[in-house]
């Protein structure tokens, strides 16, 4: 069976189609940061004008990559939330209009059940039941997974995100949108240990976050380096590095305190902070010691795609999740979604 996937909740534009059987045959992305870099941030109507003009070149693209005709395509998926409103409808209407066309089921998926079935996508396969950090610009939560459609929420972000608290904080040093990866790669060049940040809520009974705090605690550290002079290149280095140092200790000890309160040996990391090489050396090494494995999604598909939209659905009909059989074509998109009610 033959899914063609739609994402558009934020700023990339992203067409894929898996097959049930044999995976990922074809996928095609566009991202908008060049575009929303003159603005420092995402700004939500160019961002659907722009998702307008992308989305059928891009089917065309994953077609023709693909070797199938729209003859060839069974079902269509779409992500109906949660995102920006205006730029999931661009998604969700053309999905829908596909589907009607050629007399196709269409099927609804949540933003972050994509983002979290990822890893399977890549070469190595995470097995049922696991532990999982959605860690993301919008999102920082961490779920014990049973099985598809079966999400337990363990612990959230109360306020920032930790993608959040890594873009924020660059906008502060004044690095260039977007503010994370160039966070992360000033932070090469710079000593984690020169700057005492705080690591919120890390020591608290439970498994939530807070990074507000730590953006508070940056501007004023940066305040108190350029009273004493100018900020070199080196003081940003050493702040981005202390920085990102900060956020990675809070994720890897919630999500190290996760495993051992699940007993689980499964680790997934899912959204674009999964992409974060820092990060992802601190899991492997602490995931070694607790005689665990984490498993990640290709480098490729850390951000927003259309692969793991049409993914997510192909995992959604094998579990029996989805009426192939009816399809009212009358649809809605969900900003906001718990994924507990996907």
């Amino acid at each position: 069976m033959n899914i063609i996937g739609f994402e558009s909740s934020c700023d990339e534009t992203g067409v894929a189609i898996v097959n049930t059987e044999k995976g990922l045959l074809a996928h095609a992305l566009h991202s908008q940061i060049a575009m929303h870099q003159a603005y420092g941030g995402v700004v939500p109507e160019l961002a659907s004008r722009d998702h307008i003009r992308r989305v059928l070149p891009l089917t065309r693209e994953v077609l023709e990559k693909s070797g199938l005709t729209i003859n060839d395509i069974n079902a269509v998926a779409y992500t109906a939330g949660p995102g920006l409103a205006g730029a999931l409808l661009v998604g969700a209407s053309v999905a829908q209009a596909f589907a009607w066309t050629h007399h196709l089921p269409a099927i609804p998926i949540h933003h972050l059940e994509g983002h979290l079935l990822s890893p399977m996508l890549a070469d190595e396969v995470p097995g049922f039941p696991f532990v999982a950090l959605l860690v993301s610009g919008g999102h920082t939560q961490i779920m014990r997974v049973n099985g598809v459609g079966q999400y337990e929420l363990l612990g959230e972000t109360l306020d920032d995100a930790a993608g959040e608290a890594f873009d924020k904080s660059a906008k502060l040093m004044g690095l260039p949108y977007p503010g994370g990866p160039a966070l992360s790669r000033l932070a090469e060049k710079g000593d984690p240990a020169a700057y005492a940040l705080p690591r919120p809520m890390m020591h608290s009974p439970d498994l939530d976050f807070s990074f507000s705090g730590l953006k508070t605690a940056v501007l004023t550290t940066l305040r108190k380096i350029e009273q004493g002079g100018a900020l070199s290149e080196q003081d940003r280095a050493n702040l981005a590095a202390s920085t990102q140092q900060a956020i990675v200790d809070v994720l890897g000890h919630k999500v190290i305190k996760a495993m051992k309160q699940t007993k689980l040996k499964r680790l997934v990391v899912a959204g674009g902070v999964g992409a974060n090489s820092q990060l992802r050396s601190y899991l492997r090494r602490e995931m070694a010691k607790q005689g665990g494995q984490v498993f990640f999604p290709p480098l490729a598909l850390c951000t927003d795609n259309g692969a793991m939209i049409a993914h997510a659905a192909a995992e959604r009909v094998k579990a029996g999740l989805v009426d192939l059989g009816h399809s009212a074509y009358a649809f809605t998109v969900k900003p906001r979604w718990d994924l507990a009610e996907a």
